[in-house]
């Protein structure tokens, strides 16, 4: 989340009447997040988030995430419910983007994942897999082996800025994350709807209890055990760059207690691995060097995705991210 576009009480207001939600009371823009612009909505009929679509989000894909959040929310998952127009349609126009409103979930997003809150994420991300199962959308995923290559030329330039050697290290990773050969990315792992994106800050927490996941504008089609891959990378490293095996097997054990992975997918883990961490490495790096002046943005410093790339690098089995490969 971000603010890109600013938004006045006059503005907003009339965007407002177009729904049941009664009268504006405050409205306050939401920095974190590089995607879409996000304020938190106060009005007499309850409190919202306001999405106001920007950067990578595609027109054409917002049916697909709506519909997805729509979806999961009446099968009772904790994810934010679209709030439905007057005329009954989910999404509008504000200062000339593509908008829509969902409903606020309560809970904080932690800032240093314990083990409990890594089983908890784990069983509830296998919650979404299954609950996400009969979804009959359909988006392929913008960001995924063959992105990367374009993706990390259009940032190049600015690479041995950010990190010496980073320019090396891609170029070397890029070939072996490539295609069906030999080695190269798996292709035949088990599909379906993953997140793409359920980092710490957005999964919400009660104490150790789970209360809600948001933000599914990277949802897509595409191998599920990738998904668990992304979280591998985004909950179990430590602030040194250290990999905790003891969140990895929390984690790990939370998500096959509900879907146990197929063999498969067990040994394709560390590749899954690894470029979930370039992925997650270039869009940082490619957002680091392009921060829109007069934005309220605090982007994701894409360093710390090298280190834990390196990292993958040198890992062999499942088992040293603590899953049981015996299962």
């Amino acid at each position: 989340m971000a603010v890109y576009t600013h938004i006045d009480d006059t503005q907003l207001s009339a965007f407002l009447s177009d729904y049941d939600v009664g009268t504006l009371l405050s409205a306050k823009g939401i920095a974190e997040g590089v995607e879409n612009t996000n304020y938190m909505v106060r009005t007499t009929g309850g409190t919202f988030i306001l999405t106001l679509y920007e950067q990578r989000v595609a027109t054409d894909d917002l049916p697909f995430f709506i519909g997805l959040m729509d979806h999961c929310a009446a099968s009772g998952l904790a994810v934010p419910r679209p709030i439905k127009r007057k005329d009954g349609h989910q999404l509008g126009q504000l200062v000339g983007r593509q908008a829509a409103m969902v409903s606020f979930l309560d809970g904080v997003a932690v800032r240093r994942p314990r083990p409990a809150h890594c089983l908890a994420v784990g069983k509830a991300l296998a919650q979404f897999h299954q609950t996400a199962a009969p979804f009959a959308g359909h988006r392929n995923n913008a960001l995924g082996p063959a992105a990367w290559a374009g993706l990390f030329d259009e940032s190049r330039s600015e690479a041995e800025s950010v990190r010496p050697g980073l320019t090396a290290m891609v170029d070397e990773v890029l070939p072996q994350l490539s295609g069906a050969a030999a080695g190269g990315w798996p292709m035949e792992l088990p599909q379906g709807v993953i997140h793409a994106d359920l980092f710490p800050d957005n999964v919400f927490f009660i104490g150790d209890a789970l209360s809600g996941l948001i933000d599914f504008y990277f949802a897509c089609r595409d191998s599920l055990a990738y998904d668990l891959a992304i979280l591998l990378n985004a909950w179990c490293f430590e602030d040194d760059g250290q990999f905790n095996v003891t969140k990895g097997r929390a984690l790990a054990s939370g998500y096959t207690a509900l879907r146990p992975l197929e063999p498969a997918e067990a040994q394709a883990l560390p590749l899954l691995c690894r470029g979930a961490a370039l992925r997650f490495l270039l869009t940082r790096l490619y957002d680091w060097v392009r921060v829109p002046t007069g934005a309220l943005v605090t982007p994701k410093d894409p360093k710390p995705y090298a280190e834990r790339l390196a990292f993958h690098m040198t890992v062999d089995s499942a088992s040293e991210y603590g899953l049981d490969v015996g299962q």
